[in-house]
């Protein structure tokens, strides 16, 4: 009788075994592994087509990264030498009132010659788009005035601005400097 825990038999029974499988499935696995010739041009095609729009569209997309950049810069440039050639107008003649003004001695003269800068200089501003913030009489708001007093009072409604002790001034919707203000409380 034949031992049936012999090494030796088990061994080659596992071999055996082993090359039947080897066999079939060589062929089925051959023509897994290897795919159609044809397929494989497509997927390389399909490959370079979409690397190349990516590659496109990144050298675009930098592109427009820059010219924006750009476009950002000469607005900033082109709105500061605007500001600038107005504001050189209103130097011009702040010198042009020193020279003037240089013998005179009536006050008045001085007066008028001021009053007149000012009413240029606020004119080149409001043509910039810059306005004065009202608020004299207006109630409180924080987002165009800055509380630094406040007075109890009975002859304004409580959260009143009753003294505007600084000009503010906004751009468009922008505040670029608070109203300072002194604002009513109840008594």
């Amino acid at each position: 009788m034949k031992n049936p825990f012999k090494n030796e038999d088990i061994t080659e029974n596992i071999e055996e075994k082993k090359e039947e499988n080897t066999e079939e499935t060589s062929e089925e696995e051959t023509q897994k592994i290897e795919p159609d010739n044809s397929e494989l041009e497509k997927l390389k095609s399909d490959y370079e087509t979409l690397n190349n729009q990516y590659m496109r569209l990144a050298a675009d997309f930098e592109n427009y990264r820059k010219r924006q950049e750009a476009e950002r810069e000469n607005l900033l440039r082109f709105g500061t030498e605007n500001a600038l050639s107005k504001m050189i107008e209103v130097l011009d003649n702040f010198e042009r009132a020193e020279k003037a003004l240089e013998n005179v001695e009536d006050f008045e003269k001085y007066k008028e010659s001021f009053e007149l800068l000012h009413k240029q200089v606020t004119d080149s501003l409001t043509k910039m788009g810059m306005e004065p913030i009202n608020a004299q009489g207006q109630e409180f708001d924080p987002n165009f005035h800055d509380a630094v007093m406040q007075t109890p009072t009975s002859e304004y409604p409580e959260h009143t601005v009753i003294a505007e002790l600084q000009k503010g001034y906004k751009l468009g919707d922008k505040v670029l400097r608070p109203s300072l203000v002194n604002v009513a409380t109840a008594e």
